[in-house]
């Protein structure tokens, strides 16, 4: 697979940021909310395995062969430190980086994502998924999955992302989606690695989030040596929707606090 094909790159010589969708997004979720961005940052959007253009089956879908696939396309853009976006699982992948080669990230943003792993109750739910999928299909799930993400009062003006994001759902495989929700059932709790992180960390949280909920988000927002928090009232798990022009200016103001000279 050329992993290039599968990424979009603004290239350029200025700091790289990194950004990972999340279960059943894509990299189009990022390319409005990025735009402003491309000036003054080189940009790297990363499709990864099972979704958007990057289809080709794997043998498993876990958060560590997923970092591993981000590692592999850093290396083939000759890029060794970046500061990484992850939005939801794209966060438990940045998480799987940062423990394995933490030497690359400069700075991680946990957007609307958590290093806690899943409760039972959570694995029983997804295991209930993957029942769902095979039996009903991928489509018929995605009509019903994403709009509950959102906050309820911010549903109706968001209505475009909503089709968006179920129509780049659809274009999932069975196998990558039900793959994937293993590979998030079975990541390990990872809030060690947030302890011992060695770059700063902000953490975006939607005080509304029904799938990473304020209470977890605050019991790990303190773990870092150093971190800041952005929590957002009547907000879900989208916050690139919700409130594109204040996340992005908490990821600039995160950025630019950085040292991105090392």
């Amino acid at each position: 697979m050329n992993r290039i094909k599968t990424t979009i790159d603004t290239g350029g010589n200025k700091p790289v940021l990194v950004f990972l969708h999340g279960f059943c997004e894509s990299k189009q979720i990022w390319e409005q909310f990025t735009h402003p961005l491309q000036t003054h940052y080189r940009l790297i959007l990363i499709d990864l395995p099972g979704f958007g253009d990057n289809t080709e089956p794997q043998p498993n879908y876990t958060m560590e062969s997923n970092a591993a696939y981000v590692r592999e396309v850093l290396a083939a853009l000759a890029i060794q430190k970046c500061v990484l976006i992850g939005h939801s699982m794209g966060g438990y992948v940045g998480l799987a980086l940062a423990e394995k080669y933490p030497e690359i990230l400069l700075g991680l943003v946990l957007f609307h994502s958590s290093a806690l792993p899943d409760s039972a109750e959570k694995k029983e739910s997804r295991n209930k998924t993957i029942e769902f999928i095979k039996k009903n299909g991928v489509a018929t799930f995605m009509d019903t999955f994403v709009a509950p993400l959102f906050y309820e009062g911010n549903r109706e003006k968001n209505q475009s992302a909503i089709q968006l994001l179920a129509q780049i759902g659809k274009k999932g495989t069975p196998a990558a989606i039900t793959g994937t929700i293993a590979g998030m059932r079975d990541r390990p709790d990872r809030t060690e690695v947030l302890k011992n992180i060695p770059c700063p960390v902000l953490f975006i949280a939607g005080k509304q989030d029904p799938a990473v909920t304020l209470e977890q988000t605050l019991q790990q927002c303190y773990l870092p040596a150093i971190s800041h928090a952005l929590f957002l009232d009547q907000t879900g798990h989208m916050g690139m929707f919700e409130h594109p022009d204040l996340t992005r200016k908490w990821i600039v103001g995160f950025v630019n606090s950085l040292d991105l000279s090392i």
